[in-house]
């Protein structure tokens, strides 16, 4: 019998359908997560989330969050999350560039305006890294309604 995963970021529902396992990137290691695993609430790190049901895998990056599981459900409660198919990127391109750019001057004197730079830029990273290594890995799942467009 498989789990439910519902993986949901700030503004939208990004996942949610059965599972046979679900590979999550926690603060303290990767961890996998198979039907009636006992309960946890763990942090969640940058990194792929990836989704496996009946022979198919979807893969989603996630920018930090929160994960509950339950033995019949995951729920992930992302900072930022996207699904892997999604990404355009030449956009996630430029915006490494950008961050790139602006770390290269140096230290500005608004260090928040710095850690958003670094943030940005690791983001841009996992989302460029994980277009190269998962786009075309896995179908996705007939009778699943299609993943919301972000508007």
């Amino acid at each position: 019998m498989p789990i439910r995963c519902e993986i949901v970021s700030q503004d939208r529902m990004i996942f949610e359908g059965e599972a046979d396992t679900v590979v999550l990137p926690g603060t303290e290691g990767e961890m996998g997560i198979l039907p009636n695993h006992a309960p946890l609430l763990s942090a969640l790190d940058y990194g792929v989330i990836l989704v496996r049901y009946q022979g198919t895998e979807e893969a989603f990056t996630v920018a930090g969050g929160v994960v509950e599981v339950q033995p019949d459900i995951i729920t992930v409660l992302a900072d930022r999350a996207e699904n892997v198919g999604e990404i355009d990127i030449s956009r996630a391109e430029a915006a490494r560039e950008r961050a790139e750019k602006y770390l290269a001057e140096g230290p500005p004197p608004d260090s928040d305006a710095y850690l958003r730079m670094e943030a940005a830029l690791r983001r841009s990273r996992l989302r460029l890294d994980a277009a190269r290594r998962y786009r075309g890995r896995g179908a996705r799942r007939a009778g699943l309604p299609p993943v919301l467009e972000d508007k």
